[in-house]
């Protein structure tokens, strides 16, 4: 009998993805766990790997297109077997390891998988939370539901599961949990269409350059952006590289001034856990975790942020491994979906172009985003005295509904004074 590939949850809270690349085409031949496709999340891209040996007898979902998890995408089986009719079979969870990323790729081969609550009016079950649910004779109408629309999620069952089973949810309070569904946009007047000059050429947008147009959108519409700039004198900072980075090197490590940046901004958002928050409608949602983002550049592919989480607990050797680790893997597109979630604030270096400031935007839902400019040797007044020192401008944009402006100067004085005061 034919095997269902099925759109995999890459993440606890990826619940969608975009096909961006088939590697096989229609009647050709695949191995079992042989690279079938790649999918795109949050501008990573993960190969999936065939459910089983056979010839891929149908694609179902084309190129480009964004599907939620537990989607139908194709089938695979013997060359002369006929595709089951849409319905007619109900998938089976199949685990595949892909990296450290556990899976779930439909199969109908052997024993048929208990429904549970899919007829329900729960919306989208993944298969970890049916098996879950199945396992432990779980009804998850009785389940709340954390995930995005109330969806229930692998964590929200073993926190149930903790309450031994006791929490009930009503169907109605179910119900009103999720978010009520928007009007229907009011019809606008067509507008008069004006000669346009003809385009030479059209550059189809990819799942990545799409993905950062609609995140920066999003903040800009959000968050009032502010920006402050201050500069900051690295002598310290570059006398401790240049003494330590042959010791590093020993250990495997980079030590490059990214580090330095990384831990400073820790410093800072320790002095000032304000700016470690988010807005919230029911009020400023001080983060626990100091889960830093590192705005790492793909060339014409575009930008990705990997997250080095919990940064308070590194030294600055720990730093600088990560540092060097995300930006090679995401340059390499091996980054997992979850690497690039979960960030409380972000740090993005455009100087490495040569650009002394900017007014970089928010990474939404965070409070602000630290920009650092190009290293340069400046002429400058110290203690009424003329000297040369390598300077750089620091940019802090941040959400003007958190911070007032004395606030994100002090936390920006503060980055500055741990540069500048280094060792």
């Amino acid at each position: 009998m034919p095997v269902q590939v099925i759109m995999p949850q890459l993440g606890e809270s990826v619940v969608e993805g975009t096909i961006s690349r088939w590697l096989k085409a229609k009647g050709d031949r695949i191995e079992e766990y042989e690279p079938l496709l790649e999918i795109n999340t949050d501008k990573v891209d993960s190969e999936i790997p065939s459910p089983a040996a056979g010839t891929l007898l149908d694609i179902l979902v084309a190129e480009g297109t964004t599907v939620n998890a537990g989607t139908l995408l194709a089938w695979i089986g013997e060359p002369e077997e006929e595709v089951p009719a849409a319905g007619e079979l109900a998938p089976r969870s199949v685990p595949v390891q892909v990296g450290d990323v556990d899976l779930e790729l439909g199969s109908v081969r052997g024993e048929a998988q208990p429904t549970v609550a899919r007829e329900r009016d729960l919306g989208f079950i993944s298969p970890v939370v049916a098996r879950m649910a199945s396992e432990h004779g779980i009804d998850l109408k009785n389940v709340p539901g954390t995930g995005q629309g109330g969806r229930i999620t692998k964590k929200d069952v073993l926190a149930y599961l903790e309450k031994g089973g006791q929490e009930q949810l009503p169907i109605d309070a179910q119900a009103q949990a999720r978010p009520a569904q928007p009007p229907a946009a009011t019809p606008v007047a067509a507008q008069p269409v004006l000669a346009a000059p003809k385009p030479g050429e059209v550059i189809p947008h990819t799942a990545v350059r799409r993905a950062i147009a609609d995140h920066m959108v999003h903040s800009k519409h959000t968050s009032p952006h502010v920006t402050t700039v201050m500069e900051a004198d690295l002598s310290r900072v570059v006398k401790h590289r240049q003494a330590n980075k042959d010791s590093f090197a020993r250990d495997g490590v980079n030590l490059t001034f990214t580090a330095y940046f990384v831990t400073a901004a820790v410093a800072a958002l320790k002095a000032y856990p304000v700016v470690n928050s988010s807005w919230g409608d029911d009020g400023i949602h001080i983060h626990r975790e100091i889960n830093l983002g590192m705005a790492t550049s793909l060339g014409e592919a575009g930008l990705i942020v990997p997250v080095i989480c919990n940064a308070d607990s590194l030294s600055l050797l720990g730093v600088a491994r990560m540092v060097n680790d995300l930006a090679k893997r995401a340059r390499e597109r091996q980054l997992k979906p979850d690497e690039v979630k979960g960030g409380s604030f972000t740090i993005t270096n455009h100087g490495t172009s040569g650009s002394l400031f900017a007014t970089p935007i928010i990474n939404q839902p965070q409070c602000g985003i630290l920009g650092v400019g190009a290293i340069q040797k400046r002429v400058v007044v110290i203690q009424d005295a003329i000297a040369i020192r390598p300077m750089v401008y620091l940019s802090l944009t941040f959400d003007h509904r958190i911070l007032d402006g004395a606030s994100a100067d002090a936390f920006l004085a503060k980055v500055v004074e741990s540069l500048q005061n280094w060792g």
